[in-house]
């Protein structure tokens, strides 16, 4: 019998394990001169070992990403391939299913106004078109200066209070146009908050303000 070595309970055949550590040294190299920050490349270091398959991790990478560059970009998509061992169509794929990821720049502040039933039934396509004639855009559009974009959303869970707005991760509740207009001041402003938070993996937070990390 040939010779192994053990990763957890099962023996690994050597050939198999040293074909595997090639692979990931090669993978090391290849983002060497990563386009992410130093926090956020230990990040995905950390997210493609927690995994049972490595590829379980594309989604929250493309989120944390998305956070810091602004959108997924093609430079994003080539290199979270290359640390998933995943074809740039794979990222592709995922990219193209979820609404929330974005592949044009946003605005500084993202509005995102709900119109699903509760918002819909107090007045959320009536917030959402005040919203437009306000900052004359339409839905996914960007202001000229680039301060603020507007999109209309599903659920963000705040029924019981709607309509609701969520303005990059700050969440507002009970509007009314005149309640939206004195927001939108606040944050042209610059009263508002927009860098996400970004707690330590293994640190609990919110789920509405973070990306998932492990099941």
């Amino acid at each position: 019998m040939g010779a192994s070595i053990t990763d957890g309970l099962k023996p690994v055949p050597f050939k198999a394990a040293a074909h595997t550590a090639c692979l990931q040294l090669e993978s090391m190299a290849a983002v060497a001169n990563t386009i992410f920050s130093p926090e956020l490349a230990a990040r995905f270091d950390k997210l493609a070992t927690i995994y049972p398959l490595k590829r379980s991790a594309l989604v929250p990478m493309l989120l944390y990403a998305q956070d810091e560059v602004g959108y997924v970009s093609d430079e994003v998509v080539a290199e979270l391939a290359v640390r998933l061992d995943l074809l740039e169509l794979d990222v592709r794929s995922v990219l193209s299913y979820y609404s929330m990821l974005r592949t044009k720049p946003a605005g500084k502040y993202n509005v995102q106004v709900c119109t699903n039933i509760s918002c819909m039934l107090r007045g959320g396509f009536e917030l959402l078109q005040h919203c437009k004639d306000t900052l004359h855009i339409e839905h996914k559009g960007v202001t000229p200066d680039g301060l603020f974009s507007l999109e209309e959303v599903e659920c963000i869970g705040a029924c019981c209070w709607a309509p609701a707005v969520q303005v990059n991760y700050d969440f507002h509740e009970s509007l009314t146009p005149d309640k939206m207009d004195a927001l939108l001041a606040g944050y042209a402003a610059g009263q508002g908050k927009n860098e996400p938070p970004s707690p330590s993996i293994g640190n609990a937070a919110s789920p509405a303000s973070t990306a998932p990390e492990a099941m």
